[in-house]
């Protein structure tokens, strides 16, 4: 099992996800915030490593821009020795690397406009893997996306769509449960039709389910990972207190950690803990793991 955090680290003094405006985009603006990203990224996992943290979300701010159109500028090959060093040491090191692209990623939008700008988003976030040199246990997670008032559609509009992405990307996609309209059900008839692995977020889960239990859920989750695709990828979250549902805790509930833990004990997964204070709660996550279920 490893442990994780996404995109950010508040501890160290470097900011990995530093962009700027459209209308102030320029080669030079890019290439600067472009070094930093990358330079910061691999100080992030070093202080990972130091601290056992082996699982890690890279931000999709990495290369700013680098879907849109106005970017003409050969990043790839211009950033290729950085991009081979950050993966030398994340191979070395057996890191867990995964990214998740925004909301705003929809492959089952009816605008097929959206779709495409989703695939070129897709496809920027793979290409970001492959140029480390990772193997498809590097994964790129997302959510199906929107219902648009008739969700058999919706899904049937997914799966049609993903046959339409690169291989480049569907080789590392995962889909996850989401909080609001497609449930852990919805998420394995997808996987089903698609041989794409399901991502179990069980914060998500906590608020929209089909019934099913936390260990149930993992059980189903996990026959469709194959062994290329690596072990099972988990969400974790606690609820924020006296906050609307669906509010990400501000640290990590140990008590209710080692409640999960304690059930879950009969299987293998890597925990992403989507919580505001990232590395903190990585720590504290760490520190009452059980000992045979760190990696």
């Amino acid at each position: 099992m490893k442990i994780g955090y996404p995109c950010l680290n508040r501890t160290l003094g470097c900011q990995g996800n530093k962009t700027f405006r459209l209308k102030s985009y320029s080669e030079s603006r890019l290439i600067e915030a472009v070094n930093n990203n990358l330079s910061c990224l691999l100080k992030i996992l070093r202080f990972n490593l130091e601290n056992r943290i082996l699982f890690f979300r890279i931000t999709s701010d990495l290369i700013p821009f680098a879907s849109h159109p106005i970017c003409k500028f050969k990043w790839q090959l211009h950033f290729k020795d950085r991009f081979k060093e950050i993966g030398r040491f994340i191979k070395k090191h057996r890191l867990r690397i995964s990214m998740h692209p925004d909301q705003f990623t929809l492959i089952n939008s009816i605008n097929e406009e959206i779709f495409n700008r989703s695939r070129r988003e897709l496809l920027y976030h793979a290409r970001v893997l492959d140029l480390m040199g990772l193997g498809p246990d590097a994964k790129i997670q997302i959510h199906i996306g929107g219902v648009y008032g008739d969700k058999p559609s919706s899904i049937k509009r997914f799966i049609s769509r993903f046959n339409l992405l690169d291989m480049a990307v569907r080789r590392r996609l995962v889909i996850e449960n989401d909080d609001l309209s497609y449930t852990l059900k919805d998420c394995l008839l997808i996987s089903r039709k698609t041989n794409t692995p399901v991502l179990f977020d069980i914060f998500h889960h906590s608020l929209n389910s089909s019934g099913e239990s936390v260990t149930s859920g993992i059980k189903q989750a996990q026959k469709t990972w194959r062994k290329k695709d690596g072990i099972l990828m988990v969400d974790y979250s606690n609820q924020r207190p006296l906050a609307k549902p669906g509010s990400h805790a501000e640290s990590l509930d140990t008590r209710k950690f080692k409640k999960f833990l304690k059930e879950t004990k009969a299987y293998n997964f890597d925990i992403m803990l989507e919580i505001k204070d990232k590395e903190k709660s990585a720590l504290k996550a760490l520190a009452v793991l059980p000992k045979g279920r760190f990696l």
